[in-house]
């Protein structure tokens, strides 16, 4: 029989164990991927800003510094975590529900870039820039929450 309920136990046979032992994975990994995107996402914001994209915002004049890059993206990851340890908490598929709640909350944070009225080159790194950390951890987290049928 096929149920649609997407609130069904994912705890394994050990129980409240098994679920704990998850969580503790799931974050471990998060916090992982969450400084290889950080990390990733400065190193091509300097390389960027390198050959000439200045990041300014035309709201203020003002310049995005390389470090708003990594503690948005910090942020952002660790939101991230937070949705997959709820969503390993409360959902029957938790991996699947992730990937399509992260990719259509990416969606979304294309819009500021478009709508920030900067030139084309910032426009085009910023919306390269919102992808990079995306890349890194959605799948990541998608991983570390697949149910394990050993």
């Amino acid at each position: 029989m096929s149920s649609t309920n997407d609130t069904g136990s994912v705890a394994g046979p050990s129980g409240r164990t098994s679920r704990t032992h998850r969580l503790r994975g799931l974050a471990g990994t998060g916090i992982i991927a969450t400084l290889a995107a950080m990390v990733a996402t400065t190193l091509a914001a300097a390389l960027t800003q390198a050959i000439g994209v200045d990041f300014e915002v035309p709201d203020g004049g003002e310049t995005i510094p390389l470090s708003g890059f990594a503690v948005v993206t910090g942020l952002f990851s660790v939101v991230g975590i937070v949705i997959a340890a709820a969503l390993l908490r409360w959902s029957a598929r938790p991996a699947e529900r992730l990937v399509w709640t992260a990719v259509s909350l990416t969606a979304i944070s294309l819009l500021p870039p478009l709508l920030a009225g900067a030139n084309a080159a910032t426009t085009t790194a910023l919306l390269g820039l919102h992808l990079i950390p995306a890349t890194v951890i959605i799948p990541t987290l998608a991983r570390s929450l697949r149910i394990r049928t050993d």
